[in-house]
């Protein structure tokens, strides 16, 4: 899903209300929102008065508020270092998706269990079934929004993960998050804005 993902899944799991307002590209061409953006894009979060921009900085401020950044400055920093994995990995999946899909995917999925190991091989040593501690941080949210896409990608991505693959499956169940990705307004929103996927 877009950027928007794991804030959606995070947020439904928590029980919160998330309104979403979408944008055409033709209503963001013109130029007017873009310009209130301040690093021109999206998505933008409000919250009260508090006004974010940046998907990462949304994660961490409803990780802040929701009990999902640890139980101490350890396991913030942790989970902090584990989400930034999950962006190096996004980054990579994003230049397939929109730069290299026909030319590049084949090697893609190649390398990609040399990325995914870093994180099996993590959560191997928390053995708590999470990435960091013994509960759900918003890196769990971000990674599991990122292996959902990869798993439209190639299906059979994570059955040398283990513990990614059981991830998927914990986090799905969860009823919530259940319900949100069975929605019918869930299932409508494109994974990616060019329509690969």
């Amino acid at each position: 899903m877009s950027r928007l993902g794991a804030i959606k899944i995070m947020l439904a799991d928590k029980g919160q209300e998330l309104k979403v307002v979408l944008v055409s590209m033709e209503e963001w061409q013109q130029g007017d929102l873009k310009a209130t953006c301040v690093f021109g894009q999206m998505p933008k979060f409000e919250d009260g008065d508090l006004v974010l921009f940046q998907s990462n900085a949304i994660l961490r401020h409803l990780g802040r508020n929701h009990g999902a950044y640890g139980k101490d400055s350890r396991e913030a920093s942790l989970i902090d270092m584990m989400n930034d994995g999950v962006e190096d990995l996004r980054s990579k999946y994003i230049k397939l998706i929109y730069q290299e899909y026909d030319t590049g995917k084949q090697a893609y999925l190649k390398d990609l269990p040399n990325s995914l190991c870093k994180f099996e091989t993590f959560m191997a040593k928390t053995n708590s079934g999470f990435l960091v501690g013994k509960e759900l941080s918003f890196a769990d949210y971000n990674l599991f929004d990122l292996l959902l896409n990869h798993l439209v990608l190639c299906p059979k991505s994570l059955d040398n993960f283990p513990k990614l693959n059981d991830l998927v499956k914990k986090m799905s169940a969860r009823p919530k998050v259940r319900a949100l990705l069975d929605s019918e307004a869930f299932k409508k929103i494109p994974i990616n804005g060019n329509g690969k996927q």
